[in-house]
């Protein structure tokens, strides 16, 4: 049964004003992973630093909090106003015995101010402290170690050319958690043992297992694991890692490095150092040499999420396993004598069968989550990979030049697999996806019907 709006709880939630388009996906995935739902009637100023969530419990708000990399805090809404008279009234009109708990005095406590787009002096601070003087606060004030800590923030708007005098919005509240904003500095890919050319950036990496609601014991698996980057994000929230790729040499950890000043690969630059670095080798199952095109797996639901960046042909070849009828191309050896002949690997070709691998080996329910490169001036929605079993769930764009982004896709899968030719990826024949390629020249890609 849903929860009536009275039985929902108000929280302030303030956002780190980077990838935009990310957060709203990454907080309504996250409360649907606790046991919540996203409703149509928040208070969302989508590009604001600040959104007021009703969210059911304290439980289920530091739930949300232990996995965002989106969000900074979260607090308990006392009061809100687009002045400071609506601010005050909102708090005198707020629930006392809601209040009491936190003010009892034999508790401690101290007040924060947190201005967006605009400094304040230590002696403005302490006046619009002074001003609230009119709440039940009966313990003592500790700066240091207190038991509970409160929040006045005021928003001057998106403009730091044109600042204002006076706040658009002010908030009070109870903090209740901080997200894990410190998952960025401390997976930083320069710190990582074992990196390739495009290992994703750590935030990035952790929005994507968000995205995908990777939970404890789930089974995740990359189809273009390369150096592992995504297997870390969703090790580190619990869930089982494996991976595939075609590169013999990424996978065993050999050959050129991408590393500066580093020619060669050291013995032990592979998937499993970079989780051992993290303490987070116990959730590693393998990854193996294979070919997307040519899925080793047995038929059946197999994974939770399918997290991955596919090869765009810019910094990475697209390729897949080939014969020396498919293609003229030298055998090429590695530094292990492994020998492999390779053909092209059209990047329509490439989402056709990864959105066909994912409604097939899903669990129902289970997310695909992955990178679509697009040709900005040309991109309209329905150039988006679509397959009958997978529900588009968000659609997230970062972009790259003025004219060239690529799009985060998330799908969830909604209808079981039937074996048969006819399932396809669809949409409109020849739809195309024009991207830019490293040099400067332009591929063209015909996605299929």
């Amino acid at each position: 049964m849903a929860l009536s709006a009275a039985a929902l709880r108000r929280y302030l939630l303030l956002l780190a004003q980077e990838h935009l388009e990310f957060r709203l996906p990454e907080i309504k995935s996250l409360l649907s992973l606790h046991g919540g739902q996203f409703s149509g009637e928040q208070e969302i100023r989508v590009n604001s630093p600040f959104w007021i969530l009703n969210i059911p419990s304290e439980e289920m708000a530091r739930g949300l909090m232990k996995r965002t990399v989106c969000a900074k805090s979260i607090f308990e809404l006392w009061g809100h106003g687009r002045s400071a008279g609506e601010l005050y009234a909102s708090l005198k009109s707020y629930p006392v015995d809601k209040m009491l708990p936190y003010l009892q005095s034999d508790s401690t406590y101290k007040i924060h101010i947190h201005t967006f787009n605009k400094t304040l002096t230590q002696a403005q601070k302490i006046k619009k402290i002074d001003a609230l003087e009119f709440l039940p606060f009966k313990g003592k004030v500790n700066l240091k170690k207190p038991e509970h800590i409160f929040w006045i923030l005021e928003d001057y708007g998106m403009d730091p050319n044109n600042v204002p005098e006076e706040p658009f919005h002010l908030y009070f509240g109870r903090w209740i958690a901080d997200g894990q904003r410190e998952l960025i500095e401390s997976y930083s890919v320069k710190k990582r043992h074992f990196i390739g050319n495009t290992s994703m950036d750590a935030c990035l990496s952790f929005i994507m297992a968000n995205h995908g609601g990777v939970k404890p014991n789930d089974v995740v698996y990359d189809p273009f694991v390369g150096t592992g980057g995504l297997l870390i994000s969703s090790a580190h929230f619990g869930a089982y890692v494996c991976g595939t790729d075609i590169d013999y040499n990424t996978i065993h950890g050999l050959g050129k490095a991408t590393r500066k000043n580093q020619k060669w690969r050291g013995p032990d630059e592979n998937i499993r150092a970079n989780l051992r670095q993290y303490g987070l080798e116990k959730y590693y199952l393998d990854a193996l040499v294979s070919d997307s095109s040519r899925p080793i797996w047995r038929k059946g639901m197999l994974f939770d999420a399918i997290i991955t960046d596919p090869p765009y042909g810019i910094r990475e070849a697209t390729r897949r396993t080939g014969s020396q009828k498919e293609t003229d191309k030298t055998a090429e050896r590695s530094t292990e004598n492994h020998i492999f002949v390779s053909s092209s690997y059209h990047l329509s070709d490439i989402f056709f069968d990864l959105l066909k691998f994912a409604a097939e080996h899903l669990v129902m329910g289970g997310r695909l989550v992955y990178w679509l490169p697009i040709y900005r001036p040309e991109y309209t929605e329905e150039i988006i990979p679509r397959h009958p079993c997978l529900k588009l769930i968000s659609n997230c764009e970062q972009m790259l030049s003025s004219h060239t982004s690529r799009r985060l896709i998330t799908m969830e899968k909604v209808k079981e697999f039937k074996y048969s030719s006819s399932q396809a990826p669809h949409g409109h024949v020849k739809s195309m996806l024009i991207i830019s390629l490293g040099d400067g020249s332009l591929s063209e890609v015909t996605r299929r019907q």
